[in-house]
């Protein structure tokens, strides 16, 4: 057996040579015989690139969660601006990161259309391979943005929690305001019914008067506070239906990655039954050749005989 020759420093000599015969400098010589050695990065897909900003955008979310999470909890450490100031950013970074992720799906959705031929069928097994990695891709990046979501939601949660401790004494102590003023108008009634007999007409008209806008503020004053709880409330509320949501949407991901294994094996399995059903035809059509070749010659065998007796 001959043996094998290294034959690497003979090829990078012809280059040297091809390169010298070309004119190079020594300059680009050089570049070119380092290019042996260090080999240039391949370059990346536009959909590699704009996964992997995608993902990065969800890693700088999770770190700005861990960052604020104490200022966005602890009422002695921000104010409620700030606090509204650090979810507006949140919601602002999840719809951004949402909408990178809808594009790439936008993308794979139109190079699957575009890799389809008349019939359907896509064009190479290879290129129905690289667009089920690209769902995959897309699937994890999903799955990482609503974990990120769901650490939100409980922040969120805690947060209109403390509040709702917060809402239950002040109304305990609205309605006890409500009674000691009900209890001072009552005696500074008494008060001024008693004085109003030593003062002359006028000036119990004009105390009648205040009497007057004093207990129309008090009405409005007390529809305000009662039009604010009730919107506090719905607040409350609308909060807990968010983190239902994001639960739920957050389950729906796991169902779809469930459906999407189940599809990939069940595209297998159609593949296998293909190849069977295509051996099945070729094994069929072996048999019926061979059937009427051997029909073929006992016919031909019964006119010999026939012919030789």
């Amino acid at each position: 057996m001959a043996r094998v020759r290294d034959r690497t420093e003979d090829f990078k000599d012809a280059v040297r040579q091809s390169a010298r015969s070309l004119g190079y400098d020594e300059a680009k010589l050089a570049s070119v015989m380092a290019s042996f050695i260090i080999h240039k990065p391949r370059q990346r897909l536009p959909f590699t690139k704009a996964a992997l900003k995608t993902l990065e955008s969800i890693g700088e979310l999770d770190q700005f969660l861990l960052k604020h999470r104490k200022d966005y909890t602890d009422l002695h450490r921000t104010t409620e601006q700030e606090r509204d100031s650090i979810e507006h950013e949140v919601s602002a970074f999840i719809k951004a990161c949402q909408q990178q992720i809808d594009v790439l799906k936008n993308s794979i959705n139109d190079e699957e259309e575009n890799s389809k031929v008349w019939l359907g069928i896509a064009a190479a097994k290879s290129n129905a391979d690289t667009i089920a990695h690209k769902h995959g891709v897309v699937l994890i990046l999903s799955e990482r943005l609503h974990s990120v979501t769901a650490q939100f939601d409980q922040l969120r949660a805690v947060r209109f929690q403390d509040a709702i401790n917060r809402a239950i004494p002040r109304r305990k102590l609205n309605r006890m305001t409500k009674k000691d003023s009900a209890e001072a108008s009552n005696s500074g009634n008494m008060e001024l019914r008693e004085t109003d007999k030593s003062h002359n007409e006028p000036l119990r008209v004009q105390q009648q008067l205040l009497d007057d806008e004093t207990r129309a503020l008090q009405v409005e004053l007390t529809g305000l506070l009662d039009a604010v709880q009730e919107t506090e409330t719905k607040m409350v509320e609308m909060s807990a239906l968010n983190h239902l949501l994001s639960t739920h949407v957050l389950h729906q991901a796991q169902q779809i990655e469930l459906l999407y294994d189940q599809a990939v094996e069940a595209t297998k399995n159609v593949e296998l039954g293909n190849k069977e059903l295509s051996q099945a035809i070729q094994r069929n059509s072996s048999s019926r050749t061979f059937l009427l070749l051997f029909l073929f010659v006992l016919t031909f065998s019964v006119i010999f005989l026939d012919w030789y007796s």
